[in-house]
């Protein structure tokens, strides 16, 4: 990816964070974007976001995303200037949880070495 992908993409991700933690402080309190990939004719991005709390609180950040995108986008509008504002597609971003599980199965074969 150029340099200025890169910059584009953590431009959006640290401006869409903002928003979501001034504008929306109430709504988006458990929301963690993690990563946003703009894609390179600028017309659309994938937002990563993690949300603390089991799968319900997921479904229901994931529904809450979706029901802002275009109020989230307009505010965007306003603090990024760019020839094309992308469409905001939000993601659910698992690694976190998957990092978590291969930490604990580390720590339950340490644990079975130890026993031994």
């Amino acid at each position: 990816m150029s340099q200025r992908g890169v910059r584009v993409n953590e431009l959006i991700k640290r401006e869409i964070s903002d928003i979501l933690h001034t504008r929306f402080r109430g709504e988006a309190v458990y929301i963690t974007i993690f990563d946003v990939e703009v894609a390179p004719n600028l017309r659309h991005a994938r937002v990563f976001f993690s949300v603390l709390g089991d799968e319900a609180r997921v479904r229901e950040s994931q529904a809450w995303l979706d029901r802002k995108r275009d109020e989230i986008r307009r505010q965007l509008s306003k603090r990024v200037v760019l020839k094309y504002l992308p469409h905001l597609e939000f993601l659910h971003d698992t690694s976190i949880e998957r990092g978590m599980d291969l930490i604990d199965l580390m720590d339950r074969v340490d644990e079975e070495e130890e026993e031994r």
